[in-house]
């Protein structure tokens, strides 16, 4: 009886083998990018994810700054929550809320307690946040419909914000923030300024007094240039605002250069101990720029207050 010879593997089918197996390679390294135990669902509805379950270049650029803020907002909420109470967290201009999700998912879901307030100003944003937090189980995330100047007064927020994040929030948006965290109290302020047009309109108006004034007017007297100061004068006063208002300051980089231009990132953590030079500084700083009528409500003032605050303690 004559045997029949096995029929021929079809045509390239071996080429389609190996390339199946290379896709899961390749999808199997791009997941072991993840943190353990992230919700893979989430990273999906994010579009951080394809529906495949890929990464491409650009959510592994927004996975990658998402990861490093988590970094330096980790030890803080570890801290707080050392005593055994839920800290609370404020996302100020939290768009579709990358950072809250991700900060629930990696920390507050396991930690059992604590709550996150995402706060945006965009309706449709805010509704999308909602229904995808009951989607996915995550109880203790509140989505707010409000500027962050109009968060200072809602009552769905607690009377104390444990602590405050503001990534991206444009121009004077990280201001109200600021102004948020230390109504407040909070015991660490995370920000990642952006946009800060109001100096650069501030120092244009008076360029021409200011070149007759001081040879320092050179610094600003091109528009590139004058924006490029603005945005360095706007977060140093920043800086040293929270440092009179009794914290200690930190800046460094959001992420490398190569991602994003907007890179500044400035963490605050609260000590209580005001620094009046931090006060006298800025208030200089702010008459040098001929910036105190413009600027000097927002921080001359209130510095003004630590300051006498300060020296009435010393």
């Amino acid at each position: 009886m004559t045997q029949k010879k096995p029929s021929p593997a079809p045509r390239g089918a071996g080429g389609a083998t190996r390339k199946k197996e290379s896709q899961a390679s390749a999808q199997a390294a791009e997941l072991s990018e993840l943190r353990p135990g992230q919700s893979v669902e989430l990273l999906k509805e994010l579009h951080i994810l394809t529906r495949e379950g890929r990464l491409n270049q650009d959510s592994r650029r927004k996975l990658k700054q998402v990861y490093h803020l988590f970094n330096f907002i980790e030890p803080l909420l570890t801290e707080l929550s050392a005593g055994g109470g839920g800290p609370t967290l404020a996302d100020h201009g939290a768009g579709k809320s990358y950072l809250g999700f991700i900060l629930y998912d990696l920390y507050f879901k396991a930690l059992g307690h604590g709550h996150i307030y995402g706060v945006e100003t965009r309706a449709e944003l805010v509704e999308k946040s909602r229904l995808l937090a009951q989607r996915l189980g995550f109880g203790r995330m509140s989505f707010l419909n409000l500027s962050v100047a109009e968060s200072s007064a809602a009552d769905e927020l607690p009377a104390q914000i444990d602590v405050v994040t503001a990534l991206h929030a444009c121009d004077t948006a990280t201001d109200d923030a600021i102004a948020f965290g230390l109504q407040q109290k909070a015991r660490a302020m995370v920000l990642v300024p952006c946009c800060q047009a109001e100096m650069a309109a501030c120092l244009r108006q008076g360029k021409a007094l200011q070149l007759a004034r001081t040879p320092l007017a050179e610094l600003w007297r091109h528009p590139l240039h004058t924006r490029e100061l603005g945005s360095q004068v706007t977060n140093v006063l920043r800086c040293l605002y929270l440092e009179a208002s009794g914290y200690q300051v930190t800046v460094t980089e959001l992420v490398g250069w190569e991602h994003s231009m907007k890179n500044e990132l400035i963490i605050a953590r609260y000590t209580g101990q005001k620094k009046r030079s931090a006060a006298e500084r800025l208030r200089a700083i702010l008459v040098e720029f001929g910036l105190e009528n413009a600027l000097g409500l927002r921080f001359g003032l209130a510095v003004a207050a630590d300051v006498t605050e300060a020296a009435a303690v010393g």
